[in-house]
């Protein structure tokens, strides 16, 4: 559990460089379109709302592990699986629109910085996907063993930190990316 705590570490570090760079950066429009011009808050508001219930789900699918149930558990991280595609989903769209809008990375400062954070929000999102889809496999293989318990205890943190980041993409981003 050390080393996992240690990784989650090091992807505050990467995160908060993030932050940073798109708290320096996010106001440079290079006469282009700001956050108020460029964001669909609903259509976010609907995707932040998507990956914190995938966390409650999440948190769903432990409760069943400790009561060692494993069809409920997978059931639960099925639907966690589900919202999470969903996200990631809606995510793409948001991404497509802007390139195809002409408001690429490239674009500006600001474009930079926003694709930087919140694609790598949107990869760490993604490869908890696959660990998630690694980890039903092997629930129905070998059962809700200690091994087992413990790895989910792991992706729990992972997904748990997701939401805590995505909190501040929401809030830094969007948000304040829509005020004046």
């Amino acid at each position: 559990m050390l080393g996992f705590w240690l990784y989650l570490m090091s992807d505050c570090l990467i995160f908060a460089c993030l932050f940073a760079t798109y708290a320096v950066l996010g106001r440079n429009y290079a006469g282009g379109p700001t956050g108020a011009e460029l964001f669909d808050l609903p259509l976010v508001a609907i995707n932040t709302s998507l990956l914190l219930l995938s966390s409650i789900t999440y948190g769903f699918a432990m409760l069943e592990m400790q009561r060692k149930r494993k069809g409920a558990t997978l059931a639960w991280l099925a639907v966690t699986g589900i919202l999470g595609a969903c996200f990631i989903g809606f995510e793409l769209y948001e991404f497509a629109h802007l390139i195809h809008e002409g408001y690429g990375p490239q674009r500006s400062g600001f474009l930079t910085s926003f694709f930087a954070l919140v694609a790598t929000h949107g990869l760490h999102v993604s490869f908890g996907i696959v660990w998630l889809i690694t980890l039903m496999f092997q629930v129905k293989r070998h059962g809700l063993t200690p091994e087992n318990g413990r790895r989910l205890m792991c992706l729990s943190m992972f997904w748990h930190f997701l939401d805590v980041v995505w909190i501040g993409v929401f809030t830094f981003v969007y948000l304040m990316g829509v005020l004046p």
